[in-house]
């Protein structure tokens, strides 16, 4: 085996931690595992020294003898023939990074299969107006999904007959093959990683278990939700294979645009026409919120584009914990047809707006122009 400097091979200094060592071999070996590289034999030597390098390094007395001895403090354990890196398989080496399945195996030449296994979540988008995102609703939802079948229970099997143990893999799941100077793990050929065959399968759901059904469930949608809120309903995605537990179901909401308010979280923006006589002398006009008219009071002298705050009449907070403002913004209109009354009227205004626009009498005289 190799004779090059163990720190070398991993590309590492002499005072390296614990957890350096480990990052370094860890990703020698995620770049020249075999499983990545096949028939590269320079890619298997590269594998074989790291292990070498990492199986003395991480030992604190071997890594002891090595700083002072070299090659010959570690003896031929660490090379050659006798070269044993402390791992049974290539899945040890794996698992003590916690990715012993990275390459498609499990850890260990006598673990089983589960056979149970989680059904997959579901996603439904749920589009809302913004009237229902404020007050809440009850929603029927008619949701497709794989479910377990009632005639085999999920078994797959007919009636009074049961699976039976997959004789190429054992049950596991996984066969092992020798590749090189490793052993490498893969899903069974023959029961597709189930670790069971089924000889007799259910007429109902042709072996599978489960079968497509279409349910409808009944979910109350609380006020204040926004586009993008999640609602999470446990238990109520596709049923899980082999008798493994169901998935759950997410509601992703989408509120509509709204023609009158603009959303900003919790905050709602609108917009007010007023008219130059309702700006010049203040007045008091009606606006629309989520709860119907409020009156909004117009001080004399507003410009356009003044933005005016009603309090809590935004959108609720989820969980009843208040509710957002309403915020107007005024906006001067324009008449494109006069009559002969408001022409005269105009008019008179006309004269007076030439003086300087700081005069306090201004104001006065603009409103006795318009009554």
């Amino acid at each position: 085996m190799s004779k090059r400097d163990y720190y070398e091979i991993l590309s590492i200094g002499k005072t390296a931690t614990e957890t350096e060592i480990k990052a370094a071999y860890r990703k020698l070996a995620i770049q020249h595992h075999p499983d990545k590289n096949p028939d590269d034999h320079t890619a298997e030597e590269k594998f074989k020294e790291a292990a070498e390098a990492y199986s003395v390094l991480s030992d604190p007395q071997k890594r002891a003898a090595y700083d002072r001895f070299g090659h010959q403090g570690v003896g031929a354990g660490a090379g050659g023939a006798g070269f044993n890196p402390g791992f049974s398989n290539i899945e040890d080496i794996f698992d003590l990074f916690g990715f012993g399945d990275m390459f498609g195996g499990q850890s260990g030449g006598n673990s089983r299969r589960t056979a149970a296994q989680r059904g997959a979540d579901l996603r439904y988008d749920l589009e809302i107006s913004l009237e229902e995102a404020a007050l809440g609703k009850e929603e029927k939802l008619r949701i497709p999904r794989l479910e377990t079948c009632e005639v085999c229970n999920g078994k797959g099997t007919e009636k009074g007959t049961e699976p039976q143990t997959c004789p190429t893999c054992s049950g596991s799941g996984q066969t092992r093959y020798q590749q090189g100077f490793f052993s490498v793990m893969r899903t069974c050929p023959t029961c597709s990683g189930r670790g069971q065959i089924i000889k007799n399968p259910c007429k109902k759901c042709r072996g599978a278990g489960r079968i497509e059904k279409e349910k409808t469930l009944e979910v109350k949608i609380p006020a204040g939700v926004e586009t993008g809120s999640r609602l999470r309903i446990n238990g109520e995605g596709e049923a899980g294979a082999q008798g493994g537990g169901s998935g759950d179901l997410f509601v992703v909401i989408h509120v509509k645009e709204h023609e009158i308010f603009e959303r900003q979280g919790a905050n709602l923006y609108s917009a007010a026409p007023i008219t130059f006589a309702q700006a010049a002398l203040g007045a008091e006009i009606k606006v629309k919120t989520l709860d119907g008219e409020e009156d909004l009071k117009i001080p004399s002298g507003t410009q356009t584009g003044t933005v005016f705050r009603i309090k809590s009449k935004g959108m609720p907070a989820i969980g009843g914990r208040g509710r957002g403002d309403m915020f107007v913004a005024v906006t001067l209109i324009t008449p494109k047809t006069l009559t002969k009354e408001q022409r005269k009227l105009l008019e008179q205004l006309a004269e007076v707006e030439d003086m300087d626009f700081q005069d306090e009498s201004f104001m006065d005289k603009v409103r006795n122009i318009f009554g």
